[in-house]
């Protein structure tokens, strides 16, 4: 059989030895095997969205806020809604509609109650896998960065530090570790998120947010939680009580855990591997990928399978098995034909009788163009006779009763036309004459007062002999 290779286990380093000033460095850790269990963001989502729930208070409106009126039905016969109306007179609110959610000062639609089904039970295996599953991913890097978390400065993922930190006391002394570990840039960056609460939990004791900081895992409490407490966004949690809640907040794997070196050496015995049950959960063992290495083409192309004795040879191209189509008869004359030996004798018939037909029809249409020819020209004689009285008329006849009409349409039109010429003629006449009057009547008022002008000119000489005089 093909043997399956154990998944690699690396060792992990324990830091932060040189701020608590310990002589001898920490050993190595082998790396639990909770590390490399399946992860599962899927299972995660489902145990963390129902896990979340249980942790609400039941709420509800009022049983009678509503219906605290006296108020009754008209019925019908009013020509108004059967909604029942507020008692009473003398004031505007009698009359008006209560108690349904469409009135005003009416209870609400399908009003809340206390008995709802607030809290979900979750199955317990599901819940430790969803836990195992935030465990490993909290042990990749790229997952850890993902979720937002500053581990920019950290030496190793998971980050495991000596058990020193258990009796931290003080704030101070936390903060300095923290900085000492790298971890006090994503504590930064806690701080600077905090901001006010939108909507109406700023007034529910719940007015500000920010987001999630380091986890840090201990085994025994001297002092560790009373010291990380105060820090944004640093969380402390037993590592024999671990919460899906704070594993993978909003259901999102990859949180940024520091472990201390005993709570670290204790995840062997908690959970276990896929072989060797665990000691605290009773019969459980690790869940194990369904497919431990996921390059299948590499699987199927390795020696142990394709050097196996009951391996079949590779097959060709198959050619798959084409369908037999129906095929209409109607459409298909092979078919047909095969049904019915008879029908093409049928069909030769057809086409004879056809072709037949054919010829016969060109006949037809010859003799009808004809008949169609010879009736115009007696619809023209029959129009004829019509305006003439219904006189009897040959061909030759008509053709000159045409001929005249057209010579009688010749002759008006050239009358009139000459009719027109004379007139344009004659006015033309007038307007010479008119203007050969105007003419005469402008030569005889200048010979009139040709005279005139002659003395005015002598009298201009004889003024000028005396002026010449005068100059002398």
């Amino acid at each position: 059989p093909l043997a399956m290779p154990a998944a690699a286990r690396p060792l992990v380093q324990v830091h932060g030895a040189a701020h608590f000033e310990m002589k001898d460095a920490p050993e190595d850790l082998k790396l639990p095997e909770v590390f490399i269990a399946p992860i599962r963001p899927d299972i995660v989502h489902f145990v963390h969205t129902n896990m979340a729930k249980n942790k609400r208070q039941p709420y509800a409106v009022s049983l009678g806020a509503g219906h605290q009126h006296s108020a009754e039905s008209w019925g019908t016969g009013r020509a108004v809604s059967r909604i029942p109306r507020v008692s009473g007179g003398g004031t505007s609110r009698a009359g008006q509609g209560a108690f349904g959610n469409m009135c005003r000062k009416g209870r609400m639609f399908a009003p809340t109650r206390i008995w709802r089904k607030w809290h979900r039970k979750i199955n317990k295996n599901q819940k430790r896998y969803a836990v195992a599953s935030a465990l490993a991913a909290s042990a990749l890097p790229s997952l850890v960065m993902a979720r937002g978390h500053r581990i920019g400065d950290v030496p190793e993922i998971p980050l495991v530090v000596p058990d020193n930190v258990q009796e931290i006391e003080k704030t101070k002394d936390a903060v300095a570790f923290l900085k000492s570990v790298g971890a006090f840039d994503d504590v930064e960056r806690v701080r600077a998120s905090r901001k006010i609460r939108p909507g109406k939990g700023k007034m529910r004791n719940r007015r500000h947010t920010q987001k999630r900081g380091p986890l840090v895992v201990y085994s025994e409490d001297s002092g560790v939680s009373q010291a990380f407490r105060n820090i944004p966004g640093v969380e402390i949690a037993d590592v024999e009580t671990l919460n899906l809640l704070q594993l993978a907040p909003g259901g999102h794997m990859g949180r940024f855990i520091i472990w201390s070196q005993s709570a670290f050496n204790k995840l062997g015995d908690i959970w276990g591997s896929t072989k060797r049950e665990s000691t605290s959960k009773k019969g459980y063992k690790l869940p194990r990928s369904c497919v431990t290495n996921s390059d299948i083409a590499r699987i199927i192309n390795s020696a142990e399978i394709q050097g196996h004795k009951k391996l079949r040879p590779a097959r060709g191209p198959q050619r798959m098995p084409v369908k037999a189509q129906k095929r209409n008869p109607l459409k298909n004359k092979g078919v047909m034909y095969g049904l019915n030996p008879y029908a093409e004798k049928l069909r030769q018939t057809e086409i004879t009788a056809m072709e037949a037909a054919k010829k016969d029809r060109e006949e037809i249409l010859k003799k009808r163009r004809a008949n169609r020819k010879a009736n115009a020209i007696q619809k023209k004689v029959n129009y004829a006779k019509m305006a003439t009285d219904y006189l009897v008329l040959s061909k030759a006849d008509l053709d000159q009763k045409i001929a005249d009409d057209e010579a009688e349409r010749q002759a008006e039109l050239k009358a009139i036309a000459d009719a027109k010429a004379a007139e344009e003629a004659a006015e033309a006449a007038a307007i010479a004459a008119k203007e050969a009057e105007v003419k005469a009547k402008a030569a005889a008022k200048e010979e009139k007062a040709a005279p005139a002008e002659e003395d005015d000119g002598d009298d201009e000489d004889d003024d000028d002999d005396d002026d010449d005089d005068d100059d002398e």
